[in-house]
C-alpha cells in the first residue's frame, strides 16, 4: 500500500471513496461540495489540513483520511482532527485503517500538532476495534451541533 497527500490528480479516484463514505453515514453532499472542500484542503496544507490517499499494489486507491488543523484551549497547543477515515470494503482487515492513522499522526508530527483527535459513530463497533489497536484513548465528550444559519432572534 501506498498513502500519500491528495493531489489535483487524485480527485477523479478520491470522489468515490468520499461518496462511499457519506452513503455509510447517510448524508449525501454535492460532489461540486466534496471537490471544494479537497481542492481547498489541496491549495492550502499548511493552514486547513490535509486529506491522504491510499492505494493498492495496482494503484486502485482503496482508502483515504482527512486531518483539520485546529486548537485545543484545554492543551493550550495545535491539534489535528481526522475527521474522516475510510477504508474499502475490499481492503478492510488488511491493516490499512492502522497505516492511515499512522500517516495522520505523522503529519500532526510534521505540522507540530500536539495531538491527533477523532470522534466515530457509538455503534460503529469495527471502527472502535482498529482505535483501540492503535493505543488510542476513548473520550467521553458528548457531541452537539447547530445550523449556523439565521438563529430566528427577531423575529
Amino acid at each position: 500500500m501506498r498513502i500519500e497527500r491528495v493531489t489535483e490528480h487524485d480527485l477523479e479516484a478520491l470522489l468515490p471513496l468520499v461518496r462511499s463514505y457519506c452513503d455509510f453515514y447517510r448524508v449525501s453532499p454535492a460532489d461540486e461540495a466534496l471537490h471544494a472542500l479537497a481542492r481547498t484542503l489541496i491549495d492550502d496544507p499548511v493552514h486547513e489540513g490535509v486529506q491522504l490517499l491510499a492505494r493498492d499494489e495496482a494503484g486502485a486507491a482503496v482508502g483515504f483520511a482527512t486531518v483539520y488543523w485546529t486548537w485545543d484551549t484545554l492543551l493550550g497547543e495545535r491539534i489535528g482532527v481526522m475527521h474522516d477515515l475510510f477504508v474499502a470494503p475490499a481492503a478492510r482487515g488488511s491493516g490499512l485503517a492502522e497505516d492511515l492513522i499512522a500517516a495522520c499522526r505523522a503529519e500532526c508530527r510534521s505540522r507540530g500538532a500536539a495531538r491527533l483527535t477523532w470522534q466515530t459513530a457509538r455503534d460503529n463497533h469495527r471502527a472502535q476495534a482498529v482505535y483501540e489497536r492503535v493505543g488510542a484513548e476513548r473520550e467521553e465528550w458528548l457531541d452537539y451541533s447547530l445550523p449556523a444559519g439565521d438563529d430566528g432572534v427577531g423575529e
